[in-house]
């Protein structure tokens, strides 16, 4: 008999392992939103489709109350690094520490961020670059300040402590090769660790259809911007993309299909298989046959590749950053913190969170923990919301920062230990 996977949600409450010590119990009588809460989804546990009716409950976005934080782990502090910027969407960090944010405004921009004081809060906000269409992904590398939007890969000349591109702007893709402009937005970029090829996350154009690629992959590129394969496919939504430190694992964050009920499809963070296949739109976590489309691919549904962990259905999961920083505690090196931007399409919301991904010799252990929630408030439903989190960046002193697109807000989360300012 199949149970609901939300029920490994309160069965796991208390078992949060060798993190325990560094965590305190949010005020919250929600369990989901818990700070410290172990959540495990299993597969074995997935209900049928349509178990549930599929519903549309999208959160309502409130002004963020004068008394308002973000609940954290015992020993973190939470400080606003910088607002008012609308559209707030991804983050990376320059070398000389300034942040770069890619806004999705329409235009859209890059603005920068610099802490000129070294208060941990910035005092210059520039917009740096402009006219791009939906910027989502944003890397330094090789001289360039690298940007993906929905119509190509661009690099933009730069140089430490620039206030303003160094040149002109070189478009790298050729057009058409990240897709149609449309449906999914993002175009997250990752470089190999190689330095030899770059690898864009391309979503679909829909909730369930049979899109033609590159839709629905994570596609590599050379350095001039040819293609060099599709490295995988049946990735409906491919947001967060990262190698795993010191190996030439690439990690994904993917969202799932909507339409299958409350339980139905977990989202899911994976290693990639070089040209592995994960299931959209024939089948969902494995073989499981999606609802008049396994039959049309019974070949790619037997091949489709299971998740290494799975997150609750609809929690919408965009940011990932495996922590290399040295400020926060030993628990924290070497796994990964994933933003949960919420759900729209559950009768119990999740998500509108930022949780950590413990792991275990170089693999997912198999659950994750909240580490930070608050921007929902509690009791309500449909969720009131005054923030959700998207992007993730590690500054140069070790703090987390995050994006926040609801409240234009760029989080910082800092860790101090006991005896120390």
């Amino acid at each position: 008999m199949r149970r609901n996977s939300l029920a490994v949600l309160s069965v796991l409450s208390l078992g949060l392992g060798a993190l325990a010590p560094a965590w305190a119990a949010s005020p919250t009588d929600n369990p989901e939103q818990k700070v410290g809460q172990r959540i495990q989804i299993r597969a074995a546990d997935l209900p049928a489709p349509y178990a549930t009716e599929g519903v549309g409950n999208s959160s309502e976005e409130v002004a963020r109350p004068a008394d308002a934080t973000l609940n954290v782990p015992k020993g973190f502090t939470v400080s606003v690094f910088a607002t008012g910027l609308s559209h707030a969407r991804n983050l990376t960090v320059a070398p000389n520490g300034d942040v770069f944010l890619a806004r999705q405004a329409n235009p859209g921009e890059i603005t920068l961020l610099r802490d000129a004081k070294g208060t941990g809060k910035a005092d210059e906000v520039i917009t740096f670059a402009a006219g791009f269409d939906r910027p989502y992904g944003i890397e330094f590398h090789d001289g360039y300040l690298w940007v993906g939007d929905i119509r190509a890969v661009w690099k933009i000349p730069y140089k430490d402590g620039d206030t303003k591109p160094a040149g002109d702007r070189v478009q790298v893709t050729p057009d058409g090769a990240l897709g149609q402009p449309k449906g999914h937005p993002t175009r997250t970029l990752e470089f190999a660790p190689d330095g030899k090829s770059f690898f864009v996350g391309i979503g679909s154009l829909s909730n369930i259809a049979e899109d033609p690629r590159p839709h629905a992959t994570v596609t590599e590129f050379n350095m001039d911007g040819s293609v060099k394969r599709v490295f995988a496919s049946g990735t409906r939504n491919p947001v967060g993309l990262q190698f795993y430190p010191g190996t030439d694992d690439l990690y994904a964050v993917v969202n799932e299909r909507d339409g299958l009920g409350d339980g139905l499809v977990p989202d899911y963070m994976t290693r990639l298989q070089p040209e592995g296949f994960y299931g959209w739109p024939y089948s969902y976590i494995g073989n499981h046959p999606q609802p008049d489309f396994a039959d049309k691919r019974p070949d790619l549904v037997a091949k489709a590749i299971v998740p290494d962990l799975l997150f609750d259905a609809h929690s919408a999961p965009l940011g990932l950053l495996f922590y290399t920083g040295h400020q926060f505690p030993a628990d924290y090196q070497g796994g990964a913190f994933v933003t949960l931007h919420g759900s729209w399409n559950k009768a119990k919301p999740t998500g509108y969170k930022i949780v950590y991904v413990p792991f275990t010799h170089g693999r997912p252990a198999g659950h994750y923990v909240n580490f930070a929630t608050g921007f929902w408030l509690p009791g309500t439903n449909p969720a009131q919301v005054w923030g959700r989190p998207v992007g993730l960046a590690l500054a140069h002193d070790g703090s987390l920062l995050v994006a926040d697109d609801v409240g234009g807000t760029v989080w910082r989360i800092s860790y101090h230990a006991k005896g120390k300012s």
